[in-house]
């Protein structure tokens, strides 16, 4: 017998924040900044985030369609409170920092823009072999990167895009995931195309 509304609306946002303070946790990493060079300021710490989230949309994008009726699928209704979530997270940091009102709509825009950019990029490099070139861009823009590490932060997100499509749908829905080592002798895995369009910011 399916839920009701509110009981599987308070499911959805149970998980998206045990989901969401995950990444964040893994998003702070110290390997990241000391083995694989990622910039320890606030912007590449605001990349890691992005990384884990546009991993976990991509994942959530192959669940299972909901019943017929439904306006969202399970993955796409979950996808967008993690989403969401996170752009409350960045609001309350940029208060947390003294961001003006003024300012704040500027910053929070200009921040859901490099989520959307990213992550589109990140697939592509997923993809089509270029996610090296696209964390260059990005991740590693304000640096002169170590192609070692440049290729050891893709090596890791292949690793955890194949992980993270190997978890069921359950543990997913209960909060639950696990990301591995940042840095692996494991081999570096192809990962095949597995995104939808990123949730729209609220």
């Amino acid at each position: 017998m399916p839920l009701p509304f509110f009981q599987r609306r308070r499911r959805y946002e149970d998980a998206a924040h045990a989901l969401y303070g995950l990444l964040v946790a893994k998003a702070r990493d110290g390997a990241f900044y000391e083995r694989l060079g990622v910039p320890d300021t606030l912007d590449g710490r605001y990349d890691m985030i992005i990384i884990h989230v546009a991993l976990l949309l991509r994942r959530l994008s192959l669940v299972s369609p909901g019943a017929p009726t439904d306006r969202k699928s399970p993955g796409a209704r979950l996808a967008q409170e993690v989403f969401d979530l996170m752009f409350k997270d960045m609001d309350r940091n940029l208060r947390e920092m003294g961001v003006s009102d003024y300012k704040l709509g500027k910053e929070i825009k200009k921040m859901a823009r490099a989520f959307y950019g990213r992550a589109m990029a990140y697939e592509a490099g997923l993809r089509d072999g270029s996610l090296e070139t696209s964390l260059r861009e990005t991740v590693y823009r304000t640096v002169e990167a170590d192609p070692a590490q440049v290729a050891g932060l893709a090596a890791y997100m292949r690793r955890e895009a194949l992980s993270l499509s190997k978890i069921s749908e359950d543990r997913l829905f209960a909060g639950g995931l696990a990301f591995g080592p940042v840095v692996s002798a494991d081999p570096d895995p192809a990962v095949a195309p597995a995104f939808a369009s990123p949730p729209k910011e609220a």
